[in-house]
């Protein structure tokens, strides 16, 4: 197995004053860099998160498929697997899910959603199951078969909607059809906050509790702490990498067809803006814990939607969006581990 375990709690205290330090000081050197008046614009970033009802349902459906794809690296961590398959992972839920709304379009609504919504979790499931099976069967690296596994995936999604799944009527655009309203995901009243947010919100809560207690969870701990003691105790490593990888693989099936019929309306190219790695860099920054994964989702979520706020009213790129999420990234891993180093 990959030598990754769950890590126990980050530092508070000292540590985490000086990396918010960091953090703000990199973020003003950054802005300041670029020209802009580094506390305007960390001001306008917090408005544009949070200031107003439509800033915070974009954030939390920024953070949506980010969560999501956190715990498809999150759930195979737990036994020590590098997965960074979830962007493709997250584009075969939305083939396979889009695949059974195609076959069957005119189906009622109490039939076809479930339906839809259970094919992308099958898929995604699928995608994920396979490099766990080659990982705990044969030793193929995991993380190189899910990076090149992601190529795969988001390639097909540009052959069938350029190619067979292409819409006519589409004036010659690559996407399907719009998606028929008998499989619209429903919404929290007067929001914009779909099914996809609700389910990866249960799913990170069902997956701290899993993971906290009970039998199958000292088993995967076993086997992630020490493999051969998990074979003298007749625990199969391949049945239970697969497993995991399955999981991880089903939760961003979910959010990969979530995305295509709540945000996009059909599946098109472009259905992730970097989803899956995101949701890795997530995944890791919290050790594979998921309380912190949900909240830190969200934090990077309002990021991403303040970057786009920021682009059109500041007229501040928006990947400036991203420079912040990787300085953030780099602080909070970088600067407990050097202060310890140093204090030791």
């Amino acid at each position: 197995m990959s030598s990754i375990t769950p890590r126990g709690p980050r530092p508070f205290g000292l540590a985490l004053l000086t990396t918010c330090l960091v953090f703000l000081l990199a973020a003003a050197t950054f802005f300041t860099a670029i020209g802009q008046p580094p506390l305007r614009v960390m001001t306008d970033l917090v408005l544009f998160a949070t200031g107003d009802g439509f800033s915070r349902e974009e954030s939390l459906l920024k953070a949506s498929p980010i969560l999501l794809c956190a715990l498809a690296a999150a759930i195979p961590g737990r036994l020590g697997l590098i997965s960074v398959g979830a962007e493709g992972q997250l584009h075969l839920g939305a083939i396979s899910g889009t695949a059974l709304v195609l076959a069957m379009p005119d189906a009622p609504a109490v039939l076809l959603l479930p339906a839809t919504l259970l094919a992308a979790a099958l898929g995604g499931a699928a995608w994920g199951a396979f490099p766990g099976w080659l990982r705990g069967r044969l030793a193929v690296n995991e993380t190189i078969t899910t990076q090149v596994m992601n190529y795969i995936r988001v390639l097909m999604v540009n052959a069938l909607v350029f190619g067979p799944w292409r819409d006519p009527g589409n004036l010659g655009w690559p996407a399907t059809a719009r998606f028929p309203e008998a499989v619209r995901l429903p919404v929290l009243p007067g929001t914009r906050l779909h099914l996809g947010l609700l389910l990866g919100v249960a799913l990170a809560l069902a997956c701290a509790l899993a993971f906290s207690r009970g039998i199958r969870a000292e088993r995967v701990r076993v086997l992630a702490m020490n493999r051969k003691v998990g074979e003298t105790f007749s625990l199969s490593v391949p049945r239970h990498a697969a497993m995991l990888m399955a999981l991880g693989g089903a939760a961003v099936g979910l959010g990969g067809i979530s995305e295509a019929i709540a945000i996009q309306g059909r599946l098109q190219p472009g259905l992730s803006l970097g989803y899956g790695l995101t949701g890795f860099l997530v995944a890791w920054l919290c050790g594979h814990r998921f309380l912190p994964i949900l909240l830190v989702s969200i934090l990077v979520g309002g990021l991403l939607a303040a970057g786009d706020s920021l682009q059109l009213y500041a007229k501040i790129p928006a990947s400036s969006a991203l420079i912040l999420q990787g300085l953030l990234f780099v602080t909070v891993l970088a600067i407990p581990g050097l202060m310890q180093r140093r204090a030791s």
